[in-house]
């Protein structure tokens, strides 16, 4: 198994939205993946607390079977739509890939 497992640091604005609409925002667009994306065999996505300063802001964990299985979660058209909204709202991302 491999875990894809990304954090973020979202612009105070973004697209019209607060850091936080863009948080939830997000949250709900990486969960709906794993309904449609068969790769995927366990996904989490948590919003920061804000109880810690200069904490990031959004989690990501992604498990998968490979790096194969990952690549395709990565590729996918839907994947790729929300990847592109965060890529505008976020201004840092930070990111580590790992087998378990």
């Amino acid at each position: 198994m491999l875990k894809h497992i990304v954090v973020w640091k979202f612009k105070d604005r973004a697209e019209g939205r607060s850091r936080a609409e863009n948080c939830a925002l997000v949250r709900e667009r990486l969960l709906a993946l794993a309904g449609i994306i068969p790769e995927v065999k366990h996904m989490e996505v948590g919003i920061d607390l804000g109880s810690i300063q200069g904490n990031f802001d959004l989690a990501l964990i992604v498990e998968t079977d490979n790096p194969d299985t990952l690549s395709a979660y990565a590729n996918h058209p839907e994947h790729l739509k929300v990847a592109d909204y965060i890529k505008k709202a976020a201004e840092q991302r930070v990111a580590v890939d790992f087998t378990f």
